[in-house]
């Protein structure tokens, strides 16, 4: 009975703290993140799904010392950098965050005008009409009418696992190639190479670790409640991955599979994708997309509010009003309606923007992963909660794997640009 009634505590307890990691790794699938899965199935079928199991592990590891170091210092990670690095790094840090994520921004409100456009409704439309009401959602809601919502939104990405159902692949194939490396022989292809990087390196970004540890700050989750905010992580990564994981099946069991292998944007997924597995699994894959750039255009420029407010010692929070922190707000308004703007801009570049994004999220992800480790193994900061030897060696080695493969899709897209040029 004792053994029940510590399960059913449990049980409430990590739905009292859930939020934060699992909105965090679920807005990690955005539009740049479904591109990139969705090219992966379609050039090269299920030969990339094995990809998701260190992917997961990864992700687990670097989101769980965020968790983490909000819990037990209750500080934002931009805070804390300037509290042990100082104002001018913190600065130069800031600045560039900024950066990447207006770039990931105009991403989202790119990937909300092709999935409406699917539906035969202009972006000059849609993309003005959800920037309002992403606007509306954050300065006129408090934090928890705002996480249920973005909760709620995560529970939509189960439309890529229909999809991927609908699209009806090979399953068997599929599961042998999830736990297979490939051979020696598939490694001499540099595009396969490169997508491999590709599908690694968007998991994990500067922009999440910042929202999460603020999140887990203003949610108010304390040390007692830590192993529920810890399972919170977990489950929401796995989740990410598993969608993930969906995406790539989906794709390689419709378009590779009838030698369709070039996706520009994330909608040609969608459109290419009903007359091979029915009009139903298209309308699917475009309402998920949908999802999830609305999604991320929401939180995106909120992680950004927060982390610059942080970090330069601004009022920050959605539980405050306009007036109490306006810096905030006002940030976080400039990004959206510059984003919006930005994407209504006839033939502009959009692919060249990701890009660039992309290019800069390699530049400023070493720092935050170095900063972050740095912080962890504090003991004058973090107590007893520092890392201990088997995690930090994990940890350090996640780290280096990651800014290892950061450092090679960094080099292959500046190759990639230069060669365009």
């Amino acid at each position: 009975m004792s053994f029940l009634k510590r399960w059913r505590t449990s049980f409430f307890l990590f739905f009292a703290v859930l939020g934060p990691g699992f909105i965090t790794a679920a807005v990690d699938n955005d539009a740049g993140g479904i591109l990139t899965y969705s090219q992966a199935g379609a050039q090269y079928g299920y030969h990339l799904v094995w990809t998701m199991l260190p992917i997961t592990l990864a992700l687990i590891v670097v989101q769980e010392m965020c968790a983490r170091m909000g819990v037990v210092t209750g500080k934002g990670l931009s805070d804390l950098i300037r509290e042990e690095f100082g104002l001018r790094m913190t600065f130069f840090i800031m600045l560039l965050l900024v950066v990447v994520n207006f770039g990931n921004v105009i991403a989202e409100f790119s990937g909300v005008a092709g999935a409406i456009e699917l539906f035969h409704i202009s972006k000059y439309i849609s993309v003005p009409i959800s920037a309002l009401a992403v606007w509306l959602l954050v300065v006129k809601g408090d934090y928890k009418s705002v996480e249920k919502i973005f909760l709620a939104a995560s529970g939509f990405y189960v439309c890529y696992i229909i999809a991927g159902f609908l699209a009806q692949p090979v399953w068997h194939e599929a599961l042998v190639e999830t736990v297979t490396v490939p051979g020696r022989a598939v490694w001499s292809d540099r595009n396969y190479v490169y997508m491999t990087v590709g599908v690694i390196g968007t998991t994990i970004t500067p922009w999440m670790q910042f929202y999460l540890q603020s999140s887990v700050v203003e949610k108010g989750i304390n040390i007692k409640q830590y192993a529920a905010s810890r399972m919170d992580v977990i489950v929401g990564s796995i989740f990410s991955d598993v969608v993930a994981w969906f995406i790539i099946v989906a794709c390689a069991a419709t378009l590779y599979t009838h030698g369709m292998r070039n996706i520009n944007v994330p909608a040609d997924a969608a459109q290419a994708m009903k007359p091979l597995a029915g009009n139903f699994a298209g309308l699917l894959f475009s309402a998920g997309l949908f999802n999830a750039s609305f999604f991320a255009a929401s939180v995106l420029p909120i992680s950004t509010a927060y982390s610059v407010c942080e970090g330069l010692g601004f009022e920050s929070g959605v539980d405050k009003s306009f007036r109490q922190a306006p810096f905030f707000y006002w940030l976080y308004t400039l990004l959206i309606v510059a984003g919006a703007a930005v994407v209504l801009i006839p033939n502009f570049p959009l692919v060249t923007m990701t890009i660039l994004s992309q290019v800069l999220n390699g530049v400023l992800l070493p720092f935050v992963l170095y900063f972050m480790l740095k912080l962890i193994n504090n003991k004058e900061l973090m107590g007893e909660h520092t890392n201990s030897t088997w995690f930090n060696i994990v940890a350090w080695a996640t780290a280096v794997i990651v800014i290892g493969l950061t450092v090679v899709m960094l080099w292959q897209q500046l190759h990639q640009v230069f060669a365009k040029g």
